[in-house]
């Protein structure tokens, strides 16, 4: 038990640069004003599909960190309310999709796996069918909205 609690606790120490960096790259995303940036420019192809603005920034976070992803969310539900379209759509989402680059950037930097190309191809695909999921669920199931 000690000995595997030991190399717990090394592979703790290897991930912190991972976590450290991935943090810090989030916090420039945001501060940069990208974020904002994409959510006006992506905001009127999306309203056309239903997707709402106001869920952009949580769909663009999502993929980024969880954490983030979820104070967003709690915003959205604050200030829309838990039953409105937004709110059902950014909980479902936040149920239905993952950390994609936290997952990638932890695990895989942990291991030192340093060829994941199609891994982030591969999530980012997931990620991607279940917002469009999402809104069709939420759509179907609770009423038209966006």
């Amino acid at each position: 038990f000690v000995e595997g609690a030991g190399e717990g606790f090394a592979t703790a120490i290897k991930t912190i640069p991972y976590l450290v960096a991935m943090l810090v790259a989030i916090n420039v995303f945001r501060a940069s004003g990208a974020m904002d940036l994409m959510v006006r420019f992506l905001s009127p192809l999306l309203n056309r599909v239903g997707f709402p603005a106001e869920a952009l920034a949580h769909a663009i976070m999502r993929p980024l960190s969880g954490s983030a992803a979820l104070g967003i969310a709690a915003d959205l539900i604050a200030t829309h309310g838990p039953d409105s379209f937004i709110g059902q759509l950014v909980s479902t989402m936040q149920g239905s999709t993952d950390t994609t680059f936290y997952v990638l950037a932890l695990y895989f930097g942990s291991v030192g796996v340093t060829r994941y190309r199609y891994a982030i191809v591969s999530g980012l695909a997931a990620d991607l069918t279940t917002l469009a999921a999402s809104v069709f669920i939420v759509q179907k199931i609770f009423g038209a909205g966006g």
